[in-house]
């Protein structure tokens, strides 16, 4: 029984992992699931490759480490069968069948229908980033030649690890020529859209968070990775730019509006859509799907006018964490995972980081301060997410 424990939560602590969440968390959870089973002395410790587990000082360590990312209905049923097992609803030996299965759940869509969600998404993120009709349209184009990379890259791995670099050059590539050929203006916004599902935003605030909680190796690696990932869709986008020949006046950050607010909303709503056929949302989390994503766009907005970025995304953090916990209490609620994650698209740390690349590398002079104000945006979101899962927990 004491090694099926162990097994359990390392094959837990491991889907947790793959799920997304910050290490801290995932150890508290694997501590809090091994005294519901009658292992009060669990120790674990998480990295973003993998978790220890013993049950006591005296016992013996295991370890597991992290296979695939998991899809959000997959992330769902982890949640699900977290909370049966603190419940007393599940023992041992069941569950981690339970687990096991997760890893083999066949997806709900076909590969192709999931690639083509990056059209809506990349039509909501430019809605939201750069209102017009121009950008939406030059955004969405972009956006089918950076699913029709995505479903290439299935068949080669080595495709798979330039994917960032390729769909940036091949996006910035179209954006920057519909540019050149004067059918829109101010295209590194627009640019930015349909490379958005590439963007580490979750991945950077994440870090923080786990930096801010003391858990310095995981948050640092994964800044370090979110850092790389950024640098490689800049030089995308930096090497599309010199290909087609846009000049640094050409690529700065200017935001056009000419839709208003319902182009927000309506932005709001496509990206919603998109990022629940991309990611498999569970089924029934739409709707609670839909309401975070208004919720934390309307704070961030409203902080942002009052005192601009930094402030929109402190409160936008807040707003996406509390509403998630809110949500996950209802009865019958979604999972707090699947509902939160998809509000980062809105908050976008990592684009503010994109463009600020973009524009050093184009002109230095202007590009740094961008830079700065991205870095302390991004430091506001992540205390925003802490203060926001603290005010939830706190509810509870």
């Amino acid at each position: 029984m004491p090694t099926t424990v162990r097994e359990l939560l390392l094959e837990l602590g491991v889907a947790e992992l793959a799920a997304g969440r910050p290490v801290h968390e995932v150890e508290a959870a694997v501590c809090r699931v091994g005294a519901a089973l009658g292992a009060p002395d669990v120790r674990s410790a998480a990295t973003p490759t993998g978790i220890f587990v013993s049950l006591g000082a005296s016992e013996s360590v295991g370890f597991a480490s992290v296979g695939p990312q998991l899809r959000f209905d997959q992330a769902a049923r982890v949640e699900e069968l977290t909370g049966a097992l603190l419940a007393g609803e599940l023992d041992a030996e069941r569950a981690l069948a339970e687990l096991r299965a997760v890893r083999e759940m066949p997806p709900r869509l076909r590969r192709s229908l999931v690639a083509l969600a990056l059209l809506p998404q990349a039509a909501g993120v430019a809605l939201v980033l750069q209102p017009t009709v121009a950008s939406a349209l030059a955004a969405t184009a972009a956006a089918l030649v950076v699913a029709g990379l995505d479903l290439v890259a299935d068949r080669a791995q080595v495709l798979r690890v330039l994917t960032p670099v390729l769909a940036a050059f091949a996006a910035g590539c179209l954006v920057f020529a519909a540019a050149r050929l004067d059918l829109l203006d101010a295209p590194l916004r627009t640019a930015l859209a349909p490379i958005a599902v590439l963007l580490p935003g979750a991945l950077i605030v994440t870090g923080m968070s786990e930096v801010t909680a003391g858990a310095m190796v995981a948050g640092a690696a994964r800044l370090a990775f979110g850092a790389v990932q950024v640098l490689l869709l800049s030089f995308g986008l930096f090497l599309a730019a010199r290909v087609v020949g846009i000049g640094p006046d050409e690529l700065a950050n200017t935001r056009l509006d000419d839709l208003g607010r319902l182009a927000t909303v309506a932005g709001v709503l496509l990206v919603g859509v998109g990022v629940y056929v991309h990611l498999s949302a569970p089924p029934g989390a739409l709707p609670w799907l839909l309401l975070v994503l208004i919720v934390t766009a309307t704070v961030q907005a409203a902080g942002q006018e009052a005192g601009g970025p930094v402030l929109g995304g402190f409160v936008g953090g807040v707003a996406a964490a509390f509403t998630a916990a809110v949500v996950n209490r209802l009865p019958h609620g979604p999972p707090q995972l699947a509902i939160f994650l998809p509000a980062f698209w809105l908050l976008v740390p990592g684009s503010l980081g994109v463009l600020s690349a973009t524009e050093l590398a184009a002109d230095a002079s202007t590009g740094f301060a961008t830079v700065t104000a991205a870095v302390a945006a991004i430091i506001a979101i992540a205390l925003g997410v802490l203060v926001g899962g603290a005010v939830g927990a706190a509810r509870r």
